[in-house]
């Protein structure tokens, strides 16, 4: 056995040092605007009681509706972190960084089972698209979008 086989072997048997990702923190301008623009846009559930948002907060966790397990079981949802949306200066940055070639690229992908719909309830609502969901595409179809501050997204239908 190669000394290469004997250290993956020994991996194997060590538990994980990550096992998955809680939260994403997205800078916004405004909490409670857009704790509104994500319930509104993406579904997301309004915070706990605990938790509520008013205006001038400078923190909001939002998640997103769970329905009884049956999204995961049907492939369209692992483990979802938590937003955290953080009052932040524009000067911070935004998330998305642009390729080598300049495009600008998302650094979160939503799953959806239903990417026609919220292609239409993103035109509807005034949402900017970036682009148009491609045909034919091998690995299902998607699109990117900015939120109300610039953060650049993409959503995905597997």
């Amino acid at each position: 056995m190669s000394q290469n086989q004997a250290e993956e072997i020994q991996l194997e048997n060590k538990l994980e040092d990550i096992t998955g990702i809680t939260c994403i923190y997205v800078p916004v301008q405004d909490v409670y605007e857009s704790v509104e623009w994500y319930r509104k846009n993406l579904g997301c559930r309004q915070p706990r009681a605990h938790e509520q948002v008013k205006p001038g907060s400078g923190i909001a966790i939002l998640r997103f509706p769970d329905h009884g397990d049956k999204l995961q079981d049907a492939g369209l949802r692992t483990t979802v972190p938590a937003m955290f949306l953080v009052q932040s200066n524009l000067e911070g940055g935004r998330l998305g960084f642009t390729h080598n070639n300049g495009d600008r690229a998302a650094v979160g992908c939503f799953i959806t089972p239903r990417i026609q719909e919220l292609y239409k309830r993103f035109k509807q609502n005034g949402v900017r698209i970036v682009s148009d969901i491609p045909e034919g595409r091998e690995c299902g179809p998607n699109f990117q979008f900015y939120d109300l501050d610039g953060n650049l997204w993409e959503v995905w239908q597997p």
